[in-house]
């Protein structure tokens, strides 16, 4: 939805506001909270720890639950990746990597198969908590303060040596650098999301019956990478900051 605002005093500069589709809000104790981003974000939470209830209440050496199957794959899975980019120290992250990586597809799959169109809200509609630039930024912000938690953790304040490597004259690029990767990991997965979303919504205005299916499934597949690349660049950072390698 777009609106041009036009002040009193100035009518004549207009100050262009714009928003992707319409939203609701909660107002507590002053504040707006998104209220949509927070229903569907409870829903994730939910269907993981049920799943994780499920996988871990009779727990056997040899798996005879499948949901036990299913979570010994998936951690495997995270084991894998943060391995691969931290070497021997990625078992002490392997929960932050994996529920990042579990939020995620979780709210990506949610968006691609779930028709939100169909519950109505007082204004606006459900839809992934990933196509809201907001939790995108919130979980880039969370993954850079535990790389810096991580690297403080391992090195102390030698830490910040890295900055001034392989030359102090880089010190401004080191930092800057730092500020890169939240915005990178953030805007990438937004715009992924949020195409795709809509790309969905109109063909399935357009062409209503056959066109849509396999857009779906395309952005499945894309979900499913997004939560892939950025549980991924997570372990990275994490590994970059704990090895010391830049």
């Amino acid at each position: 939805m777009t609106s041009i605002l036009y002040s009193p005093k100035l009518s004549t500069l207009p100050i262009a506001d714009l928003e992707v589709g319409k939203h609701f809000y909660w107002e507590i104790f002053g504040y707006s909270l998104h209220g949509q981003v927070f229903i569907v974000s409870w829903l994730v939470i939910a269907l993981i720890l049920i799943a994780s209830l499920l996988a871990t209440l009779n727990v056997n050496q040899v798996p005879r639950n499948n949901w036990q199957n299913v979570m010994e794959v998936i951690v495997e899975y995270v084991q894998g990746i943060a391995k691969n980019q931290m070497g021997h120290n990625y078992g002490e992250w392997v929960p932050f990597v994996g529920t990042l990586f579990l939020f995620i597809l979780i709210s990506n799959w949610l968006g691609a198969l779930i028709p939100w169109k169909l519950i109505h809200l007082p204004e606006g509609e459900l839809a992934a908590p990933t196509n809201d630039i907001n939790t995108t930024i919130s979980l880039a912000l969370a993954t850079s303060i535990t790389y810096f938690y991580a690297g403080l953790k391992k090195r102390g304040f030698s830490y910040f040596t890295k900055y001034f490597q392989p030359t102090p004259v880089l010190l401004p690029i080191n930092v800057l650098e730092d500020f890169t990767k939240p915005l990178s990991l953030s805007f990438r997965l937004f715009g992924n999301i949020l195409a795709d979303e809509l790309t969905v919504s109109v063909l399935t205005i357009l062409v209503p019956i056959l066109i849509p299916l396999p857009i779906m499934i395309l952005g499945l597949f894309a979900s499913s990478i997004q939560a892939l690349i950025f549980a991924t660049l997570a372990a990275a950072y994490i590994g970059e900051s704990v090895e010391g390698h830049h």
